[in-house]
């Protein structure tokens, strides 16, 4: 049973007695005969029945889920602000009442609700548009969204987390360098994805969850960069790489990820994407042409006679003839650089001397 039903069950009730007390008033009112009487009555009550069960959402359960939704939207150190406003812009309010109960009626009475509001709504106007600038007064850091009235001096930055790149792990040790100084966000929605992941009857989506949850405890501890689980949310999308798109929109922020899909869909959309195995790509080793260099060859490779290995941060070797030095470390010179989406390729042949 959901509450907009009780709703439109309670609306049918308390309209049908509104219009049962008002039919009874109207044909008394209009002198109806007494034997038609109840069909008018009848009447009334059944239209006010019917405007219940329309009307009573719209002025019930819909407003408060709009309500709901601004507020889950709006950062908490807004409301905060707004709070604070509102009760100076009131406390003002009252000292002004006292001088103004000396006015001749009608303005003693109704100055001091005009001025409650006004200044009310100044306060809270005032202490919104001007956050930052009170907080750097007062000496105080507070978790500010970034708007339009706000310094973009004083503005905090932030990055949003995606659930691949917190399943990668990477995160953690990037985080714990320094290299990374915004406030790193997590949306609720990204830690319940996580927790779905993990509680997964599959042993590797389970695996894989709890890591997530793991490098997520370990980036709260140990991580030099502030990181925050945000609940702000984007309501009506149910896809988490679409909550992230938006919301990044919304705070004009990066996203932190490893998805070659949601790094391509953000970039189209005009969000900056921060790519973990881009960032890991920039830093590998580079080797030119004719460097040497030694290589544990551990596979065939596609073509005929090559073998393969890897270097210690991943790089795959390509070794022509490289096929009968299977299992066994070799020294190589580099041939070839190949620079592709899945990252670097060299290609080398073993080196005779």
């Amino acid at each position: 049973m959901t509450s907009e039903f009780v709703a439109r069950i309670t609306g049918m009730i308390v309209f049908s007695i509104v219009g049962l007390q008002a039919g009874a008033v109207i044909v008394d009112l209009a002198s109806v005969a007494p034997e038609l009487r109840p069909p008018y009555v009848l009447v009334f009550t059944l239209v006010g029945a019917l405007a219940g069960a329309i009307l009573t959402p719209w002025i019930t359960t819909r407003p408060l889920k709009v309500l709901r939704k601004r507020i889950r939207q709006v950062p908490a150190s807004q409301i905060v602000a707004a709070v604070i406003g509102l009760i100076v812009g009131l406390l003002i309010a009252v000292l002004l009442a006292f001088p103004l109960s000396f006015l001749p009626s009608p303005f003693r009475e109704v100055l001091p609700i005009v001025v409650a509001v006004g200044f009310g709504w100044l306060g809270m106007y005032t202490m919104i548009a001007r956050q930052h600038d009170i907080a750097v007064l007062l000496g105080g850091r507070l978790s500010l969204r970034e708007s339009k009235e706000a310094s973009p001096a004083h503005a905090e930055r932030y990055m949003l987390l995606d659930t691949s790149v917190i399943i990668d792990g990477r995160i953690a040790d990037i985080s714990q360098t320094g290299f990374l100084s915004d406030t790193i966000l997590v949306p609720r929605f990204v830690l319940n994805e996580l927790q779905h992941i993990a509680d997964s009857s599959d042993s590797l989506r389970r695996n894989r969850g709890r890591r997530g949850l793991d490098i997520l405890n370990k980036l709260q501890k140990d991580s030099r960069a502030p990181i925050r689980i945000t609940d702000m949310d984007v309501e009506d999308v149910r896809e988490v790489d679409d909550k992230l798109i938006l919301l990044a929109k919304r705070l004009k922020c990066p996203i932190l990820t490893n998805d070659f899909n949601l790094n391509r869909v953000a970039e189209l959309q005009g969000v900056r994407v921060l790519n973990i195995n881009e960032l890991a790509n920039a830093v590998k080793t580079v080797f030119l042409p004719g460097e040497g260099m030694q290589v544990h060859v551990i596979q065939e490779g596609k073509e005929i006679g090559q073998g393969v290995g890897y270097l210690d941060d991943g790089t795959m070797v390509v070794v022509e003839d490289g096929r009968r030095h299977m299992n066994a470390t070799i020294p190589v010179v580099v041939t070839k650089v190949l620079q592709t989406a899945a990252g670097r390729m060299i290609f080398a042949r073993p080196d005779t001397g």
